[in-house]
């Protein structure tokens, strides 16, 4: 399911069974079984593969009883309301990829190609920053996924580890520009038991949000992370 949420196009069973590594009957009737439940379609007439709708409907199931996704949805709002940026919600707990879980946007706000579900390199921007102050991670790994990262301006390794450090201290970390031209994303890690585990994360037109005050606006996030770990916790 996976891989065919990152094909462009619809995908046969060879094509599916030697991209994963299986046999082709084995895979058959694993894509069976899918098509049964409706997490997957297929073409009668090119059998081929593609997504459903139950899967949009399966994860719908699983944001309503997720504990960050519910308790993250009203600081996000106001987050929005208050600082005219898109502030969003994301599962960061490994170095492969963070997950939009709740989002939300103001009327005025920036529009970033980002849904719910949407999913980024671990590392990169403000979140990835975080994950690597904050995530428990060796320095050999984190180095060596960052020369993988793709960025608009990319900074030196030098300078991402300034720029981590200055995370560990401030309890936030600021991009200016370097992932998107123009944008600044601002994140603050959430913490359960100890580990990171999501961020909450502001992302705004440099501008707007630099006239605001970068620190003001950090410490403010922090603060609302914080608030959200002790409440994860406690659940």
């Amino acid at each position: 399911m996976r891989m065919l949420s990152r094909s462009e196009t619809p995908l046969g069973v060879q094509a599916i069974a030697k991209a994963l590594g299986i046999v082709p009957s084995t895979c058959l009737h694993i894509l069976r079984a899918l098509v049964a439940e409706e997490m997957l379609m297929v073409d009668p007439a090119t059998k081929r593969y593609a997504l459903a709708s139950g899967v949009v409907a399966l994860a719908r199931g699983m944001l309503r009883n997720d504990p960050f996704s519910n308790l993250a949805q009203p600081v996000l709002d106001r987050l929005a309301a208050e600082y005219g940026t898109t502030a969003i919600g994301v599962e960061a707990a490994g170095l492969d990829h963070i997950v939009a879980l709740a989002i939300a946007r103001p009327s005025q706000a920036l529009r970033l190609q980002v849904d719910v579900g949407s999913r980024y390199p671990a590392l990169i921007s403000a979140t990835g920053r975080c994950i690597a102050a904050f995530g428990g991670h060796s320095s050999q790994e984190l180095e060596r996924r960052f020369h993988k990262l793709r960025w608009e301006d990319p900074p030196t390794l030098e300078q991402w580890r300034a720029d981590v450090h200055a995370t560990q201290q401030s309890g936030y970390a600021v991009d200016e520009g370097r992932y998107i031209a123009g944008v600044t994303v601002i994140a603050a890690p959430v913490m359960l038991r100890g580990r990171l585990s999501h961020s909450l994360v502001l992302v705004g037109v440099s501008e707007q949000l630099r006239r605001q005050g970068f620190t003001a606006v950090g410490t403010a996030l922090r603060e609302e992370a914080a608030d959200l770990s002790r409440r994860l916790q406690g659940l």
